[in-house]
């Protein structure tokens, strides 16, 4: 078992005759990671493995060095945002959150002080008072991320934490993660808007029917997939004359004008020849460039690639 790591090896998870996940070994650094899956791929169930809400029917789990066999140690490491609202009855932000932090053994002055730090952490001092069946959709998911941040825990497992949140309540919240993150937590991130996976994500593990697929950083994954022609978006002020000469190139397979024809979306099979041709294109027209990116390093184009339409993608 590695301390510094959260290492999951050939862990299977069956609800009677169901398959939640099957045969998941990954290891988990500190930093942001997003898990990224549809409906039914298995990342709830990966999540409670991971904090201890079920044990594996194969396989095994350590958290940063504690197995689940040490539950109370494990609960003291992990923070939990379930993505389902459930609340005491009556009860108030404030009182949520020192509740909580009883729980985990700070004595009164103590949890008081820490539940208005995370309040205000979170954006709920205002409303801490307040009783939460009273909250909107964001104060509540808010709340959820506090309670989940409160106890100061070095692993942090969010499921779907930005719903209901404006844009606004969705910025505050990713610098957050981010923060903690850069503390050198391990902060994982389960998000069906794959825009905000790619925006936050330091790696990504991608589930489809309980397996894993793919796992590390997006431009890593993309790399290993040598079948699909990398795309690559070139904006220029002469996006005709870059798409007339790169089918001088046999690897190039496609060159389309987009963007009402402020850039040229190429195509190509063979990325390391590719660069360097493109630059001397660029030279030898004159083009004047903005920008040179590749188009498909993204979580929703991995995921299209790795799974293809049949596979009920996120």
């Amino acid at each position: 078992m590695t301390a510094g790591i959260i290492s999951i090896k050939n862990v299977s998870k069956f609800y009677g005759e169901v398959l939640g996940v099957n045969r998941v070994t990954v290891d988990i650094e500190p930093g942001l990671t997003g898990l990224v899956g549809p409906n039914g791929s298995g990342k709830s169930t990966l999540m409670h493995l991971l904090c201890g809400l079920l044990r594996p029917t194969r396989g095994s789990i350590s958290v940063v060095g504690v197995p689940q066999d040490q539950p109370e140690e494990l609960f003291r490491l992990v923070g939990y945002c379930t993505q389902y609202d459930s609340f005491p009855n009556g009860s108030t932000g404030y009182g949520f959150l020192s509740h909580t932090l009883a729980l985990h053994g700070l004595d009164g002055a103590d949890a008081d002080r820490r539940a208005w730090e995370v309040l205000e952490r979170v954006g709920l001092t205002e409303a801490a008072r307040r009783r939460i069946a009273g909250y909107s959709k964001g104060m509540r998911q808010r709340i959820k991320l506090a309670q989940a941040i409160c106890h100061d825990p070095r692993v942090l497992i969010l499921d779907e934490p930005l719903n209901g949140l404006d844009p606004m309540g969705r910025a505050e919240m990713i610098d957050l993660f981010k923060e903690l993150a850069d503390a050198g937590r391990h902060v994982i991130v389960s998000s069906h808007i794959l825009h905000e996976v790619d925006l936050i994500s330091d790696g990504v593990i991608m589930i489809h029917g309980g397996s894993v697929v793919a796992e590390g950083s997006i431009r890593d994954v993309r790399g290993e997939i040598t079948a699909q022609p990398l795309q690559v978006l070139v904006r220029c002020d002469r996006p005709h004359a870059i798409a007339a000469r790169a089918f001088e190139f046999a690897h190039v397979v496609e060159a389309q004008i987009v963007d009402e024809a402020t850039g040229v979306l190429l195509r190509t099979t063979d990325a390391g020849a590719f660069f360097p041709e493109l630059g001397r294109i660029i030279l030898d027209s004159g083009v004047e460039v903005e920008t040179v990116t590749p188009a498909d390093e993204s979580v929703h184009a991995v995921y299209d690639y790795l799974i293809g339409d049949g596979g009920g993608g996120p």
